[in-house]
């Protein structure tokens, strides 16, 4: 179901967040705990607008979008700073959902056709300031991802006058009418662009006025929930994206609901017999991603984006003591590449002799590049062989030295799988 979206804005100059492109309202020093603040209260995507002014600047700014999309998962919408074909290149690759022309900029408008050609019509949206007839036929013609209305300019005759194509709209003022209205996709601007402010919150009240938004919502009451003679009901608590447990907590139907207000894990403590948040003291939040119920309805299975530990001994995991074990295959994808690219990794901090690892490293990245071409042409061969076993052999060598090659590069396969994941 399509839903609208609450998108805060940080126009980046100098490392510094601002809230508006006049630059008189500073958000923060350091932009980059400013988006963090916006995803973790909610946000449904994140616009940066790059205010550099020279080649270093833009670098600059360029490394801290990087930091950013790599930090969080919350989408990302960069521009600002558009002069040629490469600096749409530039945001994307730092990993930004999409990139924004600005429809003031000549250059930007003769472009449009070679990004979206080149990047997907997806990847590009258009910052709209002033009405131009010519300039809101191209973006129809080239079927944009959206259109970025600037503040001041009327949201209804933007609307209209890109006919189909969604917007979402810079405002400084109260905004539940412009949300309401047909193809308003969203809502930017100062009012929302605090590190305060509740999404959260705010989507709720809309979603009570008929509003689609981006919340939680439990496809089933909490009463049809089978809990134990004190109330409650477990839930098992995972990490997002490696499936490791975290830990076992219990909820009851107020924990439960706040959860699903907040987005934030909430629980019920037995031993203090009081409402908590997970993280509240600490600092260690737990993230909601998704909650599942098991078949009986008496076990929840959380997974979460965790910050910092679970456990409060400090530990990524309340199960890091192990009882009994036996020897078995690792056969989870990310863990084995992980565990390869950590040994890659220590052998690079910790050179051991005798190491091939090591031998490509002292080589540099000519002769590991060289490998890698090898190893590719090893696979298509092997690809023309009726035998299988030779594929997989050549497939996981040529990953092998990919894997040298990104820890050269310093990509991890996090990296990779989250490039792979926005495509």
């Amino acid at each position: 179901m399509s839903y609208k979206k609450l998108v805060p804005i940080i126009y980046l100059k100098d490392t510094k967040a601002y809230s508006d492109e006049a630059l008189t309202n500073l958000i923060s020093d350091d932009a980059v705990s400013v988006a963090d603040s916006f995803s973790a209260n909610g946000a449904d995507e994140i616009i940066i607008m790059d205010l550099s002014y020279d080649d270093a600047s833009h670098d600059e700014a360029i490394g801290i979008i990087r930091q950013i999309t790599k930090a969080l998962d919350t989408p990302v919408i960069a521009g600002g700073n558009v002069k040629r074909v490469e600096d749409v290149k530039k945001y994307l690759y730092a990993g930004a959902k999409a990139a924004l022309l600005d429809e003031s900029r000549e250059s930007n408008m003769i472009m449009m056709k070679e990004v979206c050609d080149r990047f997907g019509k997806d990847k590009i949206a258009l910052i709209y300031r002033a009405y131009d007839k010519d300039v809101i036929q191209l973006a129809k013609d080239n079927e944009i991802a959206f259109v970025f209305v600037k503040d001041g300019v009327s949201y209804k005759e933007a609307v209209a006058d890109f006919d189909g194509i969604p917007a979402i709209v810079e405002t400084s003022v109260l905004f539940d009418e412009i949300i309401a209205f047909d193809l308003v996709a969203g809502i930017s601007g100062s009012i929302i662009s605090t590190t305060d402010y509740d999404f959260m919150k705010k989507k709720h009240e809309l979603t009570k006025n008929g509003i689609v938004m981006n919340t939680f919502t439990s496809s089933i009451p909490f009463s049809d929930f089978k809990l134990n003679k004190e109330g409650l009901i477990p839930v098992i608590v995972q990490d997002y994206k490696t499936d490791e447990v975290l830990m076992l907590a219990y909820m009851n139907e107020e924990s439960f609901n706040l959860t699903i207000e907040t987005g934030r894990m909430t629980y019920f403590s037995r031993s203090r017999n009081e409402i908590w948040v997970k993280g509240l003291t600490s600092g260690h939040f737990q993230y909601v991603r998704s909650i599942e119920i098991d078949c009986d309805n008496d076990t929840l299975l959380a997974k979460v984006k965790q910050i910092g530990a679970a456990c409060h001994t400090g530990n990524k995991s309340c199960f890091y003591r192990n009882l009994v074990s036996t020897e078995y295959a690792q056969t989870n994808p990310l863990k084995v590449f992980n565990n390869v690219m950590s040994i890659i990794e220590d052998r690079k901090q910790h050179p051991k002799e005798g190491s091939y690892t090591n031998y490509l490293f002292d080589k540099g990245i000519d002769k590991i590049l060289k490998k890698c071409g090898e190893e590719a042409t090893e696979v298509i061969i092997a690809a023309k062989n009726p035998d299988p076993e030779e594929i997989k052999y050549e497939i996981s060598d040529f990953l092998y030295h990919v894997m040298v090659l990104m820890v050269l590069k310093g990509v991890t396969w996090e990296d990779i799988v989250k490039e792979l994941a926005n495509r």
